[in-house]
């Protein structure tokens, strides 16, 4: 028999249905059955078939129509909210919010695994993973590991040792020895005491994340989880049944106590929780629809899946990522600007940076050449302003090398620190099964991603701070020689006047989303806790900051092609033509003032999707395979001895 659970007010109801071929105000009424069947005033309803309600959904919060059938529109074990007319939403309902989600909206359910050991796992990875793009899996090793650990424990609970947090109470509780027959009790209680967060539940793709990478960890074999509770979480994250885990809450040590308590508690069966199928429900119906049972807690298995870093380094992780992704495409779009500000290439030489060998600069330098190189790259617009009288660029343009490169080189350092924090055991106290013994230690600190993001944060905002410069002299006209705005009629048409403003605001909100959250510390758990890393906040402001340089690129990106508008027919070279062509397949170019919004974020989903990379990764790549001899032009304003062609045209002559 089909069943289908329905949310009305604040009760989740099971209601069977033997016949699919009944319509959905049917499902509705035998649901409003139920509701008031335990209600000493009927629920405040005094006729269930004169009763007036909506129902959509708790997936995408779509509406259905009370005349379809059943059979038409809903599957076995699906959830829906019914919504009496005259009442307010319900406060334990809690909707999607749109485009929040990737997983929401056609999930499906993946066919590959990646196999997790505990030392192996990238960033990368995990990103992939909370995307949704792969189930988890254990190696036979990580589980050999598992069972050794958890080997340990069983035999010092049955010794009836004194170990913290396995026969000890917790932080100030330390010296208080917990009876065996409380044990169980002891874990529960930590987990729904310490689920304290506030704020916002994270999205879907950053739940997986956290769970893929408490997982990860526990399967190192140092914490003395047990192999079946381990198992259930791995069943838990290949369904995407995800926790209610809410964004505030954490100071980063004794690590991501209050989010890590919150993933645990829905496992547990308590709380709320997210599927793709469900939406948002009680813990124990989602689990219930996919065939899962809540985990039953062991001694020292609550300690052992709430104590560590995760949640500053699941976040973190997306932060790097990105972060990586936009550094290397504002070499793409700032070259654009270049070539529609008519500048010159001059300052890329590889003599200059060789001589600063920092490799981010190096890597940046060689990007700009290989995008604008004139002889591998014909430009009608260079060509157009080769004879020019202009000594030198603004540093906007002549200084991307060393400003782009500085933050290179910082996500590089960020994403090793990341890594390794991927792959490190963080709780407490660690578990050494071949030495016999468990030891109490500090692993679970988050200092050293919380230093790291905020490093992140500081550096990347640099590429939102030198693109908005250059936003403004593509509107200028007294530095662009460009319609003010970008617009023809100007007056009439204000173009990217507020556009460029969105931008200023922007990188505003970064310089004080820049303060470092890691060089605060406040005293916790009555001084137990007497120094914290406050990483959860670097992490989230990290990812701030990232998203805000990501919509300021996406506004000079767009203020580059509509310059280039101005310019035709001239063309730019290939990989900046190729690039042009890209945006103009999301965006028309601007011929009278429009609604705007809409255009930055389609540009900002090419560079979230790094598309604009795609598109100019394989001229970089042949530009550096190839070894490519490197241009330099002659130019009336670059003084030299002797005016020798390029060192093409020179083999040429020889």
């Amino acid at each position: 028999m089909r069943r289908f659970t329905v949310h009305i007010r604040d009760e989740w109801l099971a209601v069977p249905c033997r016949d699919t071929t009944n319509t959905i105000r049917w499902l509705g009424l035998e649901a409003l059955k139920r509701y008031i069947k335990n209600k000493p005033d009927n629920g405040g309803i005094k006729a269930v078939k004169d009763t007036r309600f909506v129902v959509r959904r708790c997936q995408g919060l779509g509406l259905l129509d009370a005349d379809d059938t059943i059979d038409d529109v809903l599957e076995d074990n699906d959830f829906v909210e019914l919504a009496i007319e005259g009442d307010t939403m319900s406060p334990d309902f809690i909707p999607c919010e749109p485009g929040v989600s990737h997983l929401t909206a056609a999930y499906r359910e993946p066919e590959e695994y990646i196999s997790l050991d505990g030392n192996s796992l990238t960033s990368t990875d995990l990103v992939n993973l909370g995307r949704g793009l792969y189930k988890i899996k254990l190696t036979a090793e990580a589980e050999k590991n598992v069972v050794q650990s958890r080997e340990l424990l069983d035999t010092i609970v049955k010794d009836n040792k004194v170990v913290y947090g396995i026969t000890t109470g917790f932080g100030k509780f330390a010296r208080t020895v917990i009876p065996i027959s409380k044990l169980k009790e002891l874990q529960e209680n930590l987990v729904r005491s310490h689920s304290a967060g506030v704020g916002n539940p994270l999205s879907p793709e950053r739940t997986r994340m956290l769970l893929a990478l408490r997982i990860n960890v526990l399967a190192k074999g140092h914490s003395g989880i047990s192999l079946e509770t381990l198992h259930g979480m791995i069943q838990a994250f290949n369904a995407s049944c995800l926790s209610f885990v809410p964004e505030k809450g954490t100071v980063g040590a004794s690590g991501d106590l209050a989010p890590l308590s919150h993933l645990a508690l829905g496992l547990m069966g308590e709380g709320k929780m997210w599927s793709p199928k469900s939406g948002w429900a009680d813990a124990k119906y989602v689990l219930e629809a996919h065939g899962l049972k809540p985990i039953s807690l062991q001694p020292k298995e609550g300690l052992a899946l709430i104590n560590g870093t995760q949640m500053i380094t699941s976040l973190g992780a997306e932060a790097v990522e990105r972060a990586q992704a936009i550094a290397r495409q504002a070499d793409i779009i700032a070259a654009l600007t270049l070539e529609v500000l008519k500048g010159t290439t001059k300052a890329f030489d590889s003599d200059i940076h060789s001589l600063r060998p920092h490799p981010g600069q190096i890597e940046v330098a060689l990007r700009f050449r290989s995008l604008l190189d004139s002889d591998h790259h014909p430009s009608q617009i260079a060509e157009s302003h080769r004879f020019c009288d202009r000594v030198q660029d603004a540093y906007t343009m002549r200084c991307c090398p060393q400003v782009h490169g500085v933050a290179n080189d910082t996500i590089t350092f960020v994403q090793n620190i990341i890594n390794t924090e991927i792959n490190s055991a963080t709780d407490n106290p660690m578990v050494f099964a071949e030495r016999g013994e468990t030891i109490s230690g500090g692993n679970f600190h988050g200092e050293y991603p919380a230093k790291a993001l905020d490093f992140l944060a500081i550096a990347v905002h640099e590429l939102a701070s030198i693109s908005e410069r250059r936003i403004e002299r593509l509107c200028n006209p007294s530095l662009s020689e460009l319609p003010a705005f970008l617009v023809n009629e100007g007056g009439l048409n204000s173009g990217f006047m507020i556009a460029h403003c969105t931008a200023a605001a922007l990188v505003s909100e970064n310089k004080v989303l820049c303060h470092p959250s890691s060089v605060d510390s406040l005293s916790t758990s009555a001084a137990t806790e007497d120094h914290v890393s406050m990483g959860g906040w670097a992490a989230r402001k990290a990812l701030r900051v990232v998203e805000h340089v990501e919509q300021v690129l996406a506004i000079e990106l767009l203020a580059a092609c509509q310059g280039i508008e101005f310019l035709r027919p001239l063309r730019t070279t290939t990989p900046l033509e190729k690039v042009y062509e890209l945006v103009r397949s999301v965006v028309k170019p601007w011929i009278k003032d429009r609604f705007m919004s809409p255009d930055i974020e389609a540009v900002h989903r090419l560079l979230l999707d790094q598309k604009v990379w795609n598109v100019a990764k394989p001229y970089i790549d042949k530009y550096k395979t190839e070894y490519i001899p490197e241009s330099r032009p002659i130019s009336p304003t670059a003084f030299s001895l002797e005016s020798p062609p390029s060192p093409r045209k020179r083999s040429r002559h020889e």
